[in-house]
């Protein structure tokens, strides 16, 4: 996935603030809820409060490790493992539109080929 569609959501009717509120699933459970979204071309992407699974911690999660939404559910199902979304860079309020730091987050989630 190359870095500019990891920051682009793979179904272009989804918006961001849409996916508040819902839960997020990794590929192997439950991580935590959005917590906020957006849909700027080329920088979208969700951001995860994980809760009581990581306390107090928030994940930037770029739009293109979204597999899919099941409105129905209210779930937001993305294609990594608790493990790795864990081990992300923490997310920071004061540097979502810096591009090093979107650089740095494209660079640890774009260092997998997609299934």
């Amino acid at each position: 996935m190359s870095t500019t569609d990891l920051w682009t959501y793979r179904d272009s009717a989804l918006i961001g603030n849409a996916l508040v509120g819902l839960d997020v699933e990794a590929t192997d459970g439950e991580i935590g809820k959005v917590d906020e979204a957006t849909d700027e071309a080329g920088t979208s992407g969700i951001v995860v409060d994980t809760g009581t699974w990581i306390f107090g911690r928030k994940v930037l999660l770029p739009a293109g490790v979204i597999e899919r939404v099941d409105l129905d559910e209210e779930k937001v199902y993305v294609s990594r493992t608790k493990e790795e979304i864990k081990n992300a860079p923490e997310y920071d309020d004061s540097r979502k539109t810096d591009e090093d730091y979107r650089a740095e987050l494209g660079a640890y989630y774009g260092d997998r080929e997609e299934d």
